[in-house]
């Protein structure tokens, strides 16, 4: 099998993950009994796990946040979601895959879901544009959302992307615009709304699904105006200026949480979501419902009042 994908913080953690492995792997072919120290390396896996993810930095959030097999929106549909029907199209140009949405049946709840998707291979992340969307991507997530509000079921959003694609055929189909008026169309949708940013949410690309009445954050996820390496390119011309940007940045769930811009921070299993996907998706799921059925209590004049208010708070500036 291929070496699984770490970072270079999970490298002792990696080691001991190989020993244990190579000592059960030892145990079938030989029928030895290992129980005994296999038993001590997983109690220092634990342990190790839990420090590593206890003191990251702001740029080590980041590489989490990225980690290539860290869980993907269609990885969630797939866990907590029963009935997926998924929807195709903007009626306009074309599907675009770097944003799938449908019917979907939360907890016994039907909702609509909508989320940026990204790839696991080559072949499928040009397919999906890295979870880069166009125009159309916007568009059809609009479309969704309005068919939702036509059938009175709430939305829910997964948030995962680098950002909206800033490519010739994008900016020629109003990129700017399809976010601009996502924007606008989201803040007066007449059913309650819930975004969960579940990796990397970044700039216009992740608020273009992102005007909710909650916003949910993984415990290892970021979102923030530019990536730290944009920042850095812009403020010291240098990308290696990333981990200063990071933490000028204030990206982490924890900062967002902070500030009063994320409402909730979603735990993840120790080691993050990519160490235990199913787990994630427990913790996910029950926060995506406890949200929802709070929202369902509310009239849909003062849920829009509140999501006026929400957005009109935040920030924060001083005269000079």
């Amino acid at each position: 099998m291929p070496t699984p994908p770490h970072l270079d913080f999970e490298r002792h953690i990696f080691e001991i993950q190989t020993q244990i492995d190579k000592l059960l792997d030892l145990a079938d072919r030989r029928g030895i009994d290992v129980s005994e120290e296999v038993e001590s390396l997983r109690a220092r896996l634990q342990e190790l796990k839990e420090q590593t993810y206890e003191n990251l930095s702001p740029m080590e959030q980041v590489l989490v946040a990225r980690h290539p097999r860290r869980p993907y929106t269609l990885d969630y549909v797939e866990r907590i979601c029963e009935d997926w029907v998924e929807l195709h199209g903007d009626r306009v140009f074309r599907d675009d895959e770097a944003i799938v949405g449908g019917w979907a049946c939360l907890k016994g709840r039907t909702i609509m879901l909508i989320g940026q998707q990204k790839g696991r291979d080559m072949k499928e992340n040009l397919r999906r544009n890295f979870g880069s969307a166009h125009p159309e991507g916007y568009r059809k997530a609009l479309r969704l959302m309005r068919q939702a509000e036509k059938f009175g079921r709430p939305v829910v959003t997964l948030i995962d992307t680098p950002g909206a694609y800033p490519g010739v055929g994008s900016e020629e189909r109003g990129i700017g615009e399809a976010i601009a008026f996502n924007l606008r169309e989201m803040a007066r949708l007449r059913v309650p709304i819930i975004s969960a940013v579940i990796g990397e949410g970044m700039s216009g690309g992740a608020l273009g699904i992102g005007v909710t009445d909650r916003i949910l954050m993984l415990e290892h996820a970021i979102y923030s105006v530019i990536s730290p390496e944009g920042c850095a390119a812009i403020l010291w011309r240098s990308a290696d200026f990333r981990e200063a940007a990071a933490k000028a940045l204030r990206l982490t769930a924890k900062d967002l949480l902070d500030a009063g811009i994320c409402d909730e921070v979603v735990p993840e299993p120790v080691g993050g979501a990519h160490a235990d996907w199913d787990a994630a998706a427990g913790y996910l799921a029950d926060a995506l419902d406890r949200a929802l059925s709070e929202l369902a209590k509310v009239p849909v004049d003062r849920l829009l009042e509140a999501r006026w208010a929400k957005y009109d708070a935040v920030g924060a500036w001083r005269e000079a």
